[in-house]
């Protein structure tokens, strides 16, 4: 079976340091907060481009604080997408925010910025901008939409590790970036965990006392907060993983290069080219198909398992409000997520199993 993901096939090679590292935490005596979290930090603010990171308990996390720090929230109105996870629309309710869905553009299932655009309002404070499946594009139109609206440009990275736009990586264009870690991610841990990256020092400052309780110092609350720390483990485990992430998302590239020039198959339709090299880094392939459910039966067949990412867009109307002026607000997002299809794309791959997963679409009728 070629899995989405398999993290048995992994190289002895990342087992081992992953080992090393675990035994360093616990021969340490010290889990939380500590000199892990600290090294980790600093290596992905590095990557990221950017003057800080601060390491939380998962990617849902990293937006709500974020959010908080900037406060932004009752009253406020923030946009994003109606095509992603569940975890970007509720890390916005958390904060007290209203969120405000915009539609997609079909070729790509990014935010499209014309539906933005018709979504501003006068509490509008804020665009989360979802780097879905792992692509980013044009982020000279996005900064340049939010200067001139007079709204920050939030970034959620969970997807897209290290993409980047004119070689800056994603996640050092808006006021923060939030990272998830989640195992399957392309930098992933062995469990939850997430982080936020930015320039500004006062917002990272104020990130990490909400992530610890709203503590400043042990025993003052100055804020309300909360309980999301990156654990000690986890840390070490990511520091060890982010070694090899320049391979593994070459890897991913070679695979994504493969699919779209070979498949071939005019029941299916792949998703728009990259405009950059580093602009796609590949968390997802995604195919698209009138009749998906039955090619994924058909993939399963041919022992390829294939997801949905995802079979609903986050439409909460009783939640969340839209000023897009068109009858149906999220049209093509709706039919982005009836016709989607992830199919494998991870770094584990031979170039027989790539070559199973073309053959299996193209004989798909």
């Amino acid at each position: 079976m070629i899995r989405m993901n398999d993290f048995r096939a992994e190289p002895p090679a990342l087992l081992a340091s992953e080992l090393a590292a675990a035994e360093r935490v616990l021969r340490s005596g010290w889990y939380v907060l500590g000199s892990e979290v600290k090294t980790f930090e600093a290596a992905w603010a590095r990557r990221c481009g950017t003057g800080h990171c601060v390491g939380v308990g998962n990617g849902m996390d990293a937006i709500e604080i974020g959010l908080r720090a900037l406060e932004i929230g009752v009253d406020d109105e923030v946009i994003t997408t109606s095509m992603t996870a569940f975890a970007s629309v509720l890390a916005i309710l958390r904060a007290g925010a209203t969120p405000v869905l915009a539609d997609i553009d079909p070729q790509t299932a990014l935010l499209d910025p014309a539906s933005v655009e018709r979504c501003i309002g006068r509490r509008t404070k804020a665009i989360l901008l979802v780097h879905l499946y792992g692509q980013v594009r044009d982020m000279d139109g996005w900064t340049a939409l939010c200067e001139r609206h007079g709204i920050a440009l939030l970034e959620d990275c969970a997807q897209a590790h290290l993409a980047k736009w004119n070689e800056r990586s994603v996640g050092a264009f808006g006021r923060f970036g939030a990272y998830s870690f989640y195992p399957t991610k392309n930098l992933g841990a062995l469990g939850d965990g997430g982080a936020l990256v930015t320039d500004d020092a006062g917002l990272a400052e104020q990130s990490a006392v909400l992530r610890n309780y709203g503590q400043s110092e042990r025993y003052h609350h100055p804020v309300s907060g909360l309980n999301s720390r990156l654990d000690e483990l986890q840390a070490a485990l990511l520091t060890a993983r982010l070694d090899w992430l320049d391979r593994f998302t070459k890897r991913r590239g070679e695979i994504a290069m493969a699919y779209q020039a070979r498949i071939r198959n005019p029941s299916t339709q792949v998703l728009a080219d990259p405009l950059q090299p580093a602009s796609h880094v590949y968390h997802l392939f995604v195919i698209l198909c009138d009749e998906r459910d039955r090619l994924a039966k058909h993939l399963l067949a041919g022992g390829i398992e294939a997801l949905i990412h995802y079979p609903l867009p986050c439409i909460f109307r009783s939640l969340a409000r839209t000023c897009d002026a068109i009858p149906m607000v999220w049209a093509l997002a709706e039919r982005h997520a009836s016709r989607c299809l992830s199919i494998p794309c991870h770094p584990q791959m031979s170039d027989a199993d790539v070559d199973q997963v073309i053959d299996c679409i193209n004989a798909f009728r």
